[in-house]
């Protein structure tokens, strides 16, 4: 089967520090696990796959590969399941109806006509030989342009996990004016380790292992007419979690694709002191 054919529709560095200062006052001091984002650009990585399409493997094993561990200054991944392959005999568990609209708005953004898996973005555009190892194709090269652009966003995040659970402030500002039109912040709950044994469809009789998954995102939270945005979410960590639990933050214009800013916090009992 193709899977590359259509597929079904579905600023001033020290007064931002200043502004994210005064926002994360305002958090609760009790919480163990924060983050702040740094002055330099991380790269947010989004790999959209599915457990149903057979060309798909490959890219889970190259994304837990090129990634490891579950933060990092320089890139974040993502993994968004795509819920289309479903149909063709094998319902993917970690899928869902948002993120594959999330990946129509990212072809709107690409210009483009189709959707696609597997499919990898860098900081919001389409990248055609993602698994290359070179220094001017690939995944990589988009990366390095990234790390190497100031940050046009700051963002804090405290989280607080609890049983079953994670409290989540996510603060953002965006310091220059030219950059807030159409910016979001947006919040995801990742989790690394999942291992499924695949019985139907493209993958049948293979065992599948994924890192970098979103179980959950939320978001789109519009700045303020300051820049700030905020959320304060309480996201469910899944009973079917592996090894790893990792809160993903970003700002990002979804009309173009762009991302100002990510930011990564791993979170689990053994990291984050629980609230009292």
């Amino acid at each position: 089967m193709d899977h590359r054919t259509r597929a079904p529709r579905g600023a001033n560095v020290a007064t931002a520090l200043v502004a994210i200062a005064a926002l994360s006052a305002t958090m609760s001091a009790t919480a163990a696990c924060v983050a702040r984002s740094g002055p330099q650009a991380t790269a947010l990585v989004e790999l959209f796959t599915s457990e149903g399409c057979s060309s798909c493997p490959p890219a889970d094993r190259w994304l837990a590969s090129t990634f490891r561990g579950t933060a990092s200054t320089t890139s974040i991944p993502l993994a968004f399941h795509v819920d289309y392959w479903d149909r063709l005999g094998w319902k993917d568990r970690f899928a869902a109806a948002l993120y594959t609209e999330r990946q129509y708005t990212a072809m709107r953004a690409n210009r483009a006509t189709f959707v696609y898996t597997p499919q990898v973005l860098v900081q919001g555009k389409s990248i055609a030989d993602w698994s290359t190892a070179s220094r001017d194709r690939g995944a990589a090269p988009a990366i390095a342009v990234a790390n190497g652009s100031p940050a046009r966003a700051d963002i804090v995040l405290d989280a607080v996990p609890q049983q079953g659970a994670v409290v989540i402030k996510a603060r953002a500002q965006v310091p220059r004016a030219v950059n807030r039109k159409d910016a979001a912040l947006y919040v995801a709950l990742v989790q690394s380790g999942l291992v499924s044994e695949v019985t139907a469809g493209e993958n049948t009789g293979v065992r599948l292992a994924h890192d970098h998954v979103v179980r959950t995102l939320r978001g789109g939270a519009a700045l303020d007419a300051g820049g700030a945005a905020s959320l304060d979410v309480v996201l469910p960590v899944p009973a079917d979690g592996g090894s790893a639990t990792t809160i993903v933050a970003f700002v990002q214009n979804p009309k173009t694709g762009d991302v100002l800013q990510a930011l990564a916090l791993p979170v689990s009992p053994e990291t984050c002191a629980a609230a009292p």
